[in-house]
C-alpha cells in the first residue's frame, strides 16, 4: 500500500549574519512536526533552505568586502555556518535549498515570464518607501511613526522603473481563502491580514516585483537590469525544490501542494497574500494551510539578528546545545512556548525546564525504575506478576494517551503534546510512591507483586518515549536502550497498546539522560560568558614635542559632493568646503564603511596642511580624521562626524 505524503516547509532563512535561537525555534518545530508524521507512517517531504538574493546582501557583502556569493557562502556552507547548524540540531530535512541553485534561478525566470505571458506582470514606475533589511515595500499609511511596520527600522524612499504583479486582481480570492477557510492559523493572524492589507486605504496594491537599483537577485531574462524583487524569488523555492519548472527533481505531483508552511508571524503577509495570489496567476493548488508562529521575545522585544540584545541571555543556539545537549533545547524550546504566540526567552527559563522536567520528572522516573529492576531482581523482571489496585488509573492514562497526543500536535499545538505526555511522567512519579516499591522488596511473598509494579513502570516508559521521540531522538533512542524496548515495539501503533514490552525484557540503568544543573552557578558562567570580548587597542605611538603638534591645522570642512573613485574599491572622492572660498579634494580609504550619499552635507574634522598626494591619478589634499578599532577581529571605523552648526573652516584646537 503507497504512503500518504506530507509536505512541510520552513521559511527559507536570510543569511545576512549568523541565525540565531528564534530561527532554531522555528526550524525545529517542523522537524518534530516532520519527525511526528513519519512515525504515523507518512512518506514526508520537510524542506528548509536559504533566501540569498536582495539588497540587503549585496550591501553587506560589499561592506565586508566580498563578493556576495562568497558572503552567503560563508554564514551558509562554511564550517559553523547554517548548514552545519541544522546538523547539529538534528534537523532531519529531505532537502536544502539555496536560491543561488542554477536550477532555481532558471525556475524563476521561467515562472516570472508565466506570469508576465499571462498578463497578470505589466512594466511601470515604482515611487515608495522601501525597507532594505526586510525586502519590503510599504505605503505612507503602513508606516508605524514613520518606520517599517515589521521590523521597525528606517525606510527610504526609493523610485525606478519596475515591473508590478497585478496582486490587487486576487484581492477577492485571497479575501475568501483567508475568511472561508482554515489556510491561516492561528486564526488571530486573518483579521490582522484583512484590515491592515486588504481593508485599508486604497485597497490591496499592486506588487513591485522586479528591481533596477541593485544586481544581486535573479536577472529578468528579457529585459537587461531588472532584477526579480526578492519575495516571489524566495517564496516560489517551496515549488522549485520539488522539480516545477525545472528538471532537477520530479515530485511537484507527488508532494504538492504543501501540507503546511511554517513561518515566522513577521512574513505571514508574504505566505497569506502574495503567495497564494501568485499560484492562482500559474493556476496551480494552493497550499493548504500557513501556520504563522510567535516570535522569541526578550525583555519584550523580538530577538534580532541586527539587534543587541542587553539582557544577560545567550541566544546563540551552538552555545546552548554545546551546553545543555541538543534534545534538552529541543524540549525546551518546543514545551514552553505556545506556538502560535510569542514567547519570553531567558537562559533561567531554559535551565528551569531542563531541571523541573527532564531532570526531575523524566529523568528521575527512568532512572528510578531502572536501579529498582536492577537492584530487586539483577535487571530481568520474572514472568510471575501481580496485579493491584493501584494498575488500574495509570494503565487507562497510559492507553488513552497518544489518542490526546495526537488530538494535539494534528493542530500544532506542540505544547499541548507535550503535556500531555508529562501528565502520565507525572502520573507514573505518583505511582511509585501509592505503591512504595522499596517497601513490596522486603517480603518475598511481595515480589511478584513488586515486578508488577516495574513492569507498569518501564511500559510507560515505553510509551512516552515513543511519543518523545519526534522532540528527543536521540535521547529517546538512550531510554528505549535502558528499558529493553526495541524498534518493533516504539511504533505509532505501539503506542496505543499496553503490555507490549516482554516480561522478561533486560533493564540496564544507563547515565542519566538529563544531569540536573546548579542554576546559580550556570548563571554566573552564562554572565561571564555574554560579557563583550574587548579586542586589543592600537599601541600608542611615541610622544611628540608639543611644537611639532601645533604644526598640524585640524579644520571643520562641509562635504558638498562625495562619490565612488572608478575602478577603485576602497576610494570615495569628497569635494569639502574648508572655509577658503575654494573648494578642496581629498580622497579617502573609506567606500567599504560609507555610502557616499550618506556623507553629503555632513561636518567633518580634516587635516589640511598635509602635503598633496597622488591616488588613483588624482590629488589628495589632505586627509579626513577617523576613529578606528577592531571588535571581534573585524577592523571598524567611524568618520569624527561634528556639530553641522560649527562652520567650514573652524579651527580645531
Amino acid at each position: 500500500m503507497e504512503k500518504k505524503t506530507f509536505y512541510i516547509t520552513t521559511p527559507i532563512y536570510y543569511p545576512s549574519d549568523k541565525l540565531h535561537i528564534g530561527h532554531t525555534y522555528c526550524t525545529v518545530a517542523s522537524d518534530a512536526i516532520a519527525r511526528y508524521k513519519r512515525l504515523q507512517g507518512y512518506d514526508v517531504m520537510f524542506l528548509t533552505g536559504t533566501d540569498e538574493h536582495g539588497q540587503k546582501i549585496e550591501e553587506k557583502a560589499k561592506a565586508a568586502g566580498k563578493t556576495p556569493q562568497q558572503f552567503v557562502d560563508d554564514i551558509v556552507i562554511a564550517p559553523g555556518g547554517i548548514k552545519d547548524l541544522w546538523k547539529l540540531m538534528n534537523i532531519s530535512n529531505d532537502r536544502f535549498i539555496r536560491t543561488t541553485d542554477d536550477y532555481h534561478v532558471a525556475a524563476i525566470q521561467r515562472i516570472f515570464r508565466k506570469m508576465y505571458d499571462k498578463g497578470d506582470i505589466y512594466k511601470g514606475k515604482y515611487a515608495g518607501m522601501y525597507c532594505t533589511p526586510c525586502e519590503s515595500f510599504w505605503t505612507e499609511s503602513q508606516l508605524v511613526d514613520g518606520k517599517c511596520p515589521d521590523c521597525g527600522r528606517e525606510v527610504k524612499y526609493a523610485e525606478e522603473e519596475a515591473y508590478f504583479f497585478k496582486l490587487s486582481n486576487y484581492a477577492e480570492p485571497v479575501r475568501k481563502l483567508l475568511t472561508e477557510t482554515d489556510f491561516l492559523e492561528p486564526a488571530s493572524r486573518v483579521n490582522e491580514m484583512i484590515h491592515n492589507f486588504i481593508d485599508c486605504e486604497g485597497g490591496l496594491q499592486d506588487l513591485c516585483v522586479s528591481r533596477t537599483s541593485f544586481k544581486w537577485g535573479v536577472p529578468v531574462d528579457f529585459d537587461e537590469g531588472h532584477v526579480v524583487y526578492v519575495w516571489v524569488d524566495a517564496l516560489s523555492n517551496y515549488i522549485t525544490a520539488l522539480g516545477y519548472m525545472n528538471d532537477r527533481y520530479d515530485e511537484f505531483d507527488k508532494y504538492w501542494p504543501a501540507d503546511v508552511h511554517v513561518v515566522g508571524k513577521e512574513i505571514v503577509r508574504f505566505h497569506s497574500i502574495i503567495w497564494p495570489a501568485m499560484l492562482m496567476s500559474m493556476e496551480l493548488p494552493l497550499p493548504k494551510k500557513v501556520f504563522g508562529h510567535g516570535w522569541l521575545v526578550i525583555d519584550g522585544g523580538k530577538i534580532s539578528k541586527s539587534k543587541e540584545n542587553k539582557s544577560v541571555n545567550i541566544i546563540d543556539p551552538y552555545i546552548l546545545a554545546q551546553r545543555y545537549g541538543v534534545d534538552a533545547l529541543r524540549f525546551f524550546l518546543l514545551r514552553t512556548f505556545p506556538f502560535g504566540s510569542d514567547g519570553d526567552f531567558s537562559n533561567k527559563l531554559l535551565i528551569s525546564c531542563i531541571n523541573t522536567d527532564l531532570a526531575n520528572d523524566l529523568g528521575n522516573l527512568l532512572s528510578r525504575t531502572t536501579a529498582m529492576v536492577g537492584k530487586y531482581f539483577g535487571g530481568q523482571l520474572p514472568a510471575e506478576q501481580a496485579e493491584g489496585p493501584e494498575d488500574a488509573e495509570l494503565m487507562e492514562m497510559a492507553k488513552g494517551l497518544r489518542n490526546r497526543y495526537e488530538a494535539a500536535m494534528e493542530k500544532f499545538q506542540l505544547q499541548n503534546g507535550l503535556a500531555e505526555v508529562f501528565k502520565l511522567i507525572a502520573r507514573a512519579n505518583k505511582y511509585i510512591d501509592e505503591t512504595a516499591p522499596w517497601v513490596l522488596a522486603k517480603s518475598e511473598e511481595q515480589k511478584p507483586r513488586l515486578a508488577r509494579v516495574l513492569y507498569n513502570l518501564l511500559e510507560t516508559l515505553r510509551i512516552c518515549g515513543t511519543l518523545l521521540q519526534p522532540f528527543m531522538p536521540e535521547s529517546m533512542d538512550r531510554l528505549f536502550a535502558q528499558i529493553g524496548a526495541d524498534a518493533a515495539i516504539t511504533t505509532w501503533d505501539s503506542a496505543a497498546q499496553w503490555g507490549l514490552e516482554p516480561a522478561t525484557a533486560l533493564v540496564n540503568k544507563g547515565e542519566n539522560l538529563f544531569p540536573r544543573i546548579d542554576m546559580d552557578k550556570e548563571l554566573e558562567e552564562l554572565e561571564k560568558l555574554s560579557a563583550p570580548e574587548k579586542d586589543p587597542i592600537e599601541p600608542f605611538k611615541e610622544s611628540v614635542v608639543f611644537d611639532d603638534f601645533a604644526k598640524c591645522d585640524f579644520r571643520a570642512v562641509k562635504v558638498l559632493k562625495c562619490e565612488n573613485v572608478k575602478k577603485s574599491e576602497k576610494l570615495l572622492r569628497f569635494t569639502l568646503d574648508d572655509g577658503s572660498g575654494t573648494e578642496r579634494q581629498i580622497l579617502s580609504g573609506i567606500a567599504k564603511y560609507y555610502k557616499p550619499e550618506e556623507l553629503v552635507g555632513k561636518t567633518l574634522c580634516a587635516i589640511v596642511n598635509l602635503p598633496p598626494r597622488k591616488m588613483m591619478g588624482l590629488e589628495s589634499n589632505g586627509m579626513l580624521i577617523s576613529a578606528v578599532h577592531t571588535e571581534k577581529g573585524e577592523e571598524k571605523l567611524n568618520l569624527l562626524m561634528l556639530d553641522d552648526a560649527i562652520p567650514a573652516g573652524a579651527v580645531m584646537c
